[in-house]
């Protein structure tokens, strides 16, 4: 069931929650606006987010000279990553002017774009690839999101989504207390189930090839934000301010670290990597450990 937070935010919301929050993002956490994933435990944040970044290109499975497209792309280092790494073409979108500010600065095989990806005016079948990473929240049509996807993608692409996903079996007070908050707090107009993102995907088109929880494996990051946002509070009074001042629209967001944790362990929330292929070519079907088998898609 799609958690929905009882006020819907508008697209000047989520973009202005960005604006405004632009340094505490990337002071309290870096380039990367998203999860770690560690493997071990041992890594260092940095290396935890270039570890989840590595992670969808092992799904992605990018070749030399293809192109692929970053929905949501933040700062564009995850594009910059992927493009040095594998000599792709990169095309990145987002809605916030401090994020694409940043990202524009970029070299290499990358281009960003200021635009909503639900208007996103691409050109059809344009890209190899595509993926996002903790963007679709924000989307507040998520079906549409899944249909402009499989537009851009060429036949035998691969779609990677990472998301914020609501357990179906939430208790009530955990919807109440915990899943809606961090929506509103957030900025998210709802936050899907793990079955709600495979219908999206296949009402669009898409074959699914795997699903993965991730939840254990990134958590962690909100401990560290949470510590790392009470030291700057404790030392630095910019960050006083900023929570403290009614003129900070979104000085809600410090509330929503400790749901973050809370949820996580209360299972509320789980963390979801999606891998979907848009029919049109032989490929694997496989989970993170599980044996390959084949499976025939039917040409576009």
């Amino acid at each position: 069931m799609m958690i929905v937070p009882r006020s819907r935010p508008q697209l000047s919301d989520v973009s202005g929650h960005y604006d405004e929050l632009d340094r505490v993002y990337r002071e309290i956490w870096g380039e990367h606006v998203h999860h770690g994933y560690w493997r071990s435990g041992d890594e260092a944040t940095r290396e935890a987010s270039n570890a989840l970044v590595d992670l969808v290109a092992e799904r992605l499975a990018p070749e030399a000279g293809h192109r692929l497209c970053d929905i949501g792309c933040g700062y564009g280092a995850t594009a910059q990553r992927l493009a040095s790494s594998f000599g792709v073409d990169v095309t990145g979108l987002t809605i916030s002017r401090r994020q694409y500010a940043r990202a524009a600065q970029r070299t290499g095989s990358v281009r960003f774009i200021l635009r909503d990806w639900l208007r996103n005016n691409l050109t059809e079948r344009s890209f190899d690839g595509a993926y996002a990473i903790e963007s679709t929240e924000h989307m507040p049509d998520k079906q549409r999101c899944f249909d402009e996807a499989f537009r851009v993608i060429r036949p035998g692409g691969r779609l990677v989504v990472c998301a914020w996903l609501a357990s179906g079996s939430a208790h009530k007070w955990e919807v109440r207390h915990l899943l809606e908050p961090i929506c509103r707090e957030g900025h998210l107009p709802g936050m899907g189930t793990q079955e709600e993102y495979e219908q999206f995907g296949r009402r669009a088109g898409f074959g699914l090839i795997s699903f993965e929880d991730l939840s254990d494996q990134v958590r962690r990051t909100w401990d560290i934000c949470l510590m790392r946002l009470l030291k700057r509070l404790a030392t630095d009074r910019s960050y006083r301010h900023l929570v403290a001042s009614s003129e900070t629209r979104n000085r809600s967001f410090a509330l929503s670290l400790p749901r973050l944790m809370l949820a996580y362990r209360t299972g509320a929330m789980r963390y979801g990597l999606f891998t979907f292929a848009r029919p049109g070519y032989e490929h694997a079907v496989r989970g993170p450990s599980e044996a390959v088998a084949h499976k025939e898609l039917p040409c576009d």
